[in-house]
């Protein structure tokens, strides 16, 4: 558990046990433009964090913990959960008695005296908060923010000032830090929330499903009384939580937007016309759905909505368009559990009617790698015309699991349309051979890792963007 929080708007000293991480490096970039003197570690640093920290001078001089950086003139310690208990900085800071907390209570601690808007659920938390955010963006209204993609528009992921009234979070249900194992949302007490949905993830974490449920719970209980739920009504498991107790809270339930398909191209329909947006999918008009209610708690006009959503083209790895053609086209997303497996998939067969729907899945996430997880993915690749399911056996040594043989990944998935593959040339020969220039094919390249360090793009060489 953190020692004590720091003193908002106060602290000037602050150093970041393990930096290098997504999310922490942008928390740290975020502080020195608010003023403050940042200083980090990290085992290992890799890209983009180490160019933008190197930009910012915020790059440690090397790699590793050192100790003698900890000094009682820091002002806080934000430990990454990527840190080790007994990390050498980690107990030379308890040692010397220093503030020390997580990154979601630190956001919570910088912004008690804001609106928070937390966005929870099993999926779609990041396309959410990334609609929000670019409909306040092009409206010039100031927020603070934490979102867990880069946005074109953002320079960063984090944003922290004195001057907004509301920040916007996207709320991750996983643990806080080796110290506080609470999942970072049930730190933000939100005045709006939002929660897309619950599907089972981090078996790791919550090694039964009703463990994972329970975690949601304290998350309700946790929204202020004066508040707001925004949540999908067509989840039932997420009906039935709510429906466990009563709030004093207000309940806004939600669907998908209204939308029809023209040639590939999803246009809204509501009752003052139409308006053609690059997203697509239900799964995408859920998310849509859920940030046009926070954005009206937040009093933006449906007008100032409509007007602002066109533009935007989604969130990094989020069904993101790497290769544009008339007769091809190639997505990378960040799918990696079997709900938002399925929701991805579903999306592009539903939007490219006609096409050839060719799958390539990569189980990478500790959940979608342990063996008594795997069935969770039954029929979850349905409707594809060919797909490969691909695992990294280092991936499996890193996070010390047992090896997993091919047989197994097939018997889990239980789909004969799917090949199954544990090396990197193999994804490469998958493409080679089922690439058809005389047919209009989409593919669909999921994934929270990176196939064996390849580059999607240079997957299709014949086929690259003119």
């Amino acid at each position: 558990m953190p020692i004590k929080g720091p003193e908002r708007y106060r602290m000037e000293n602050v150093h970041f046990i393990a930096i290098g991480g997504s999310a922490m490096h942008n928390l740290a970039l975020a502080l020195k433009y608010k003023g403050l003197t940042v200083t980090g570690s990290d085992d290992k640093i890799f890209e983009p964090s180490r160019t933008r920290l190197d930009k910012e001078g915020l790059l440690p001089e090397a790699e590793g913990w050192f100790p003698e950086k900890i000094h009682a003139g820091l002002d806080g310690i934000v430990l990454g959960m990527h840190a080790k208990k007994d990390n050498p900085e980690l107990l030379k800071a308890i040692e010397l008695g220093l503030p020390i907390f997580s990154y979601p209570e630190f956001l919570y601690e910088q912004s008690k005296d804001k609106t928070r808007v937390v966005i929870g659920g099993s999926h779609g938390k990041t396309s959410t908060t990334s609609i929000i955010l670019h409909v306040l963006n092009s409206l010039e209204q100031e927020v603070d923010y934490m979102v867990g993609a880069q946005l074109d528009g953002f320079d960063r992921m984090v944003k922290l000032t004195k001057e907004a009234k509301s920040i916007v979070l996207e709320g991750d249900e996983y643990l806080s830090s080796p110290l506080d194992l609470r999942s970072k949302f049930l730190l933000y007490k939100p005045h709006i929330a939002v929660l897309t949905g619950i599907a089972w993830d981090h078996v790791n974490v919550f090694p039964t499903f009703q463990s994972y449920l329970d975690t949601f719970r304290a998350f309700l209980d946790l929204i202020d009384p004066a508040g707001v739920l925004i949540y999908n009504e067509d989840d039932k498991q997420l009906v039935d939580l709510i429906a466990e107790k009563k709030r004093a809270y207000r309940l806004i339930p939600y669907t998908a937007h209204t939308s029809r398909i023209d040639n590939a191209q999803t246009i809204l329909t509501n009752g003052s016309g139409e308006v053609p947006i690059q997203i697509f999918g239900d799964h995408n008009l859920m998310n849509l759905q859920a940030a046009f209610h926070v954005l009206t708690e937040m009093n933006i006009s449906e007008k100032e909505m409509y007007g602002a959503i066109p533009s935007f083209s989604g969130a990094s790895k989020r069904l993101e368009k790497l290769v544009d053609r008339p007769d091809l086209k190639v997505y990378k997303d960040f799918a990696h559990s079997p709900s938002k497996v399925e929701a991805t998939l579903n999306a592009v067969c539903e939007q490219f009617k006609g096409w050839e729907v060719m799958v390539c899945f990569e189980l990478h996430t500790y959940s979608s790698l342990s063996a008594g997880f795997m069935a969770e993915y039954r029929n979850t690749m349905q409707g594809m015309h060919k797909g490969l399911v691909f695992y990294n056996k280092e991936a499996l040594r890193i996070k010390r699991l047992p090896d997993i043989a091919k047989e197994v990944v097939s018997e889990a998935f239980d789909n004969p349309e799917l090949q199954i593959a544990n090396r990197g040339e193999e994804v490469l020969e998958f493409v080679n051979t089922e690439f058809n220039p005389e047919a209009k094919q989409v593919w669909l390249m999921m994934s929270s890792g990176d196939f064996d360090g390849m580059i999607i793009k240079d997957m299709f060489p014949v086929v690259e963007v003119q």
